[in-house]
């Protein structure tokens, strides 16, 4: 067949795989509902049953996609949902994650609608799990089902990997990536967990900051004191500790470590450049949805920088002696701070923790012992913006929504992205359909149905340009190098599992 002949039938087939998303629409959404209704909150444990069913309905649904040996894979938590489909001779291997599991709707008052009985309005599906992340989940399987019943067949390998307990710390996927390697093994690994700055401007993130989560704890005297025979000569725990969260970080936004700024990696010109293509003021935008009209930090760092790629110090909770209604006079024994750090790649959780420890250590007050303990960690992760499938992923992005993309550094956490970049050593692929204001994690959570139907025919097209780049045909593929398991289901030889880093979570954070 000639190369023109060859480029038609290219043409012709992702045309048809979206004239099929097209004329599916309605289908598409009654799947996307059905996947709402289960209440998959991975952290309650009374909902467990109901994180299994959801398990099971999404196995269902790669199944009838086209996908191959789909499977739900028990671990020691929540189970994973696996699917394949390898018949893609000489072509890359795409490996997709998800996750299944939501947060808790509360507090449910202030829903308009039920969470788990998903409504639209205003052309968006209100509901729990919508676009975190049941929506940009199924949006993967739409877009192998359309290329399936479309061709008969994908214009890539693709392996599926989809969790159900992003939002209860990961562990099980985590785990299974380091044990599993081979199984896994491929060229890049496309996340549909993020979002774009605004309505109609696609997004490529190629940089995640990791996540240093800890409690510090302060104890004072052996038991809680009568404020009126002890004061003045007692310890406080909550006062020391509000002196050491004061300590840890000036009203200029810096952190009182001053190793983290001397290990910073500076942003490139390339980089700043890419930054200037987004349309969007983020400094009105962030003013806006936070409902503020100043924006406290490092003033002179650029906002961009600030947070995306800049480490933070941030306080989540402190828990200790009295906090009902009325009056109790009491000095407590011990109090506890819930802080965080968000850091770039070139900050390992690991290397920080001491380097934490050390400063509270010296911030710490007299008569007040104070311990740091992790909770969790995970690092961060930069891809570069010359990766060839970056740029295929640009390309997509550009012909589906007929501008090209922003490129983004992404300030939160996906930990199972620097997982598949140090593990299986693929490349990552970041491009969610989220809205700035769909209110993950919080009441009345939206997905904006357009930006669904977006997803599905953005992965169609980005499979596309995978199977027929040559720059990305010219790559030798880490799947066969790996010795994977090929189409027809013999196995290779498994190689030994990466040593396992303390409390890596897998998802999103």
């Amino acid at each position: 067949m000639s190369t023109d002949s060859s480029s038609a039938s290219a043409t012709s087939s992702v045309e048809a795989a979206l004239a099929y998303v097209d004329s599916h629409q309605r289908q598409f959404l009654d799947d996307l509902f059905g996947f709402l209704r289960i209440p998959s909150i991975s952290t309650l444990p009374a909902r467990r049953n109901d994180v299994r069913k959801a398990a099971a309905y999404l196995a269902k649904q790669m199944e009838e996609a086209g996908l191959k040996r789909v499977k739900v894979i028990k671990t020691a938590f929540h189970p994973l949902v696996y699917g394949e489909w390898l018949e893609a001779k000489g072509k890359p291997t795409v490996l997709l994650y998800g996750h299944y599991d939501v947060q808790p709707a509360d507090p449910i008052e202030l829903w308009t609608s039920d969470p788990f009985e998903p409504e639209v309005r205003d052309n968006n599906v209100y509901a729990r799990g919508a676009v975190d992340d049941k929506g940009q989940t199924l949006s993967l399987v739409k877009g192998i089902e359309a290329l399936m019943r479309a061709h008969g067949k994908l214009p890539v390998n693709v392996r599926l990997l989809i969790e159900g307990e992003e939002e209860a710390g990961g562990e099980s996927i985590a785990t299974y990536v380091r044990e599993h390697p081979d199984e896994l093994a491929c060229d890049v690994a496309y996340i549909a967990d993020t979002h774009m700055p605004a309505p109609g401007v696609p997004s490529l993130i190629y940089g995640l900051r990791g996540i240093l989560y800890t409690e510090i704890e302060a104890r004072g005297a052996k038991s809680d004191l009568h404020s009126g025979t002890f004061g003045g000569v007692a310890p406080n725990p909550i006062h020391a500790l509000a002196l050491v969260l004061a300590g840890l970080k000036g009203a200029d936004g810096r952190i009182t470590i001053p190793e983290l700024y001397e290990r910073l990696i500076p942003i490139t010109e390339e980089e700043r450049a890419m930054w200037k293509r987004s349309p969007i003021d983020m400094a009105a935008l962030f003013k806006q949805e936070m409902g503020v009209d100043t924006l406290p930090g490092e003033q002179d760092v650029d906002l961009r920088e600030r947070v995306g790629a800049r480490p933070t110090l941030d306080v989540h909770g402190i828990r200790g002696g009295f906090v009902d209604e009325g009056a109790k006079t009491v000095i407590p024994a011990v109090a506890v701070a819930k802080v965080s750090l968000r850091l770039p790649p070139e900050l390992p959780p690991a290397e920080v923790l001491p380097l934490l420890k050390k400063r509270v250590a010296e911030l710490c007050p007299p008569g007040v012992t104070m311990t740091v303990r992790e909770i969790h960690g995970g690092d961060g992760v930069h891809v570069p913006l010359d990766s060839v499938y970056v740029r295929a992923a640009e390309r997509a992005l550009e012909q589906e929504w007929g501008r090209e993309p922003v490129f983004e550094r992404e300030g939160g956490s996906i930990p199972i992205a620097a997982l598949f970049d140090k593990v299986l050593h693929a490349a990552v692929v970041i491009m969610g359909t989220g809205l700035p204001d769909d209110n993950i994690h919080a009441p009345n959570e939206k997905y904006h149905l357009p930006n669904y139907y977006h997803g599905i025919r953005q992965t169609v097209r980005y499979f596309d340009i995978l199977g027929q780049d040559p720059a990305v045909l010219a790559r030798p593929s880490r799947m066969a190098s790996a010795g994977a398991r090929p189409a027809n289901g013999a196995g290779g030889a498994k190689k030994p599992a990466a040593k396992k880093p303390a409390k890596t979570p897998g998802g999103r954070s």
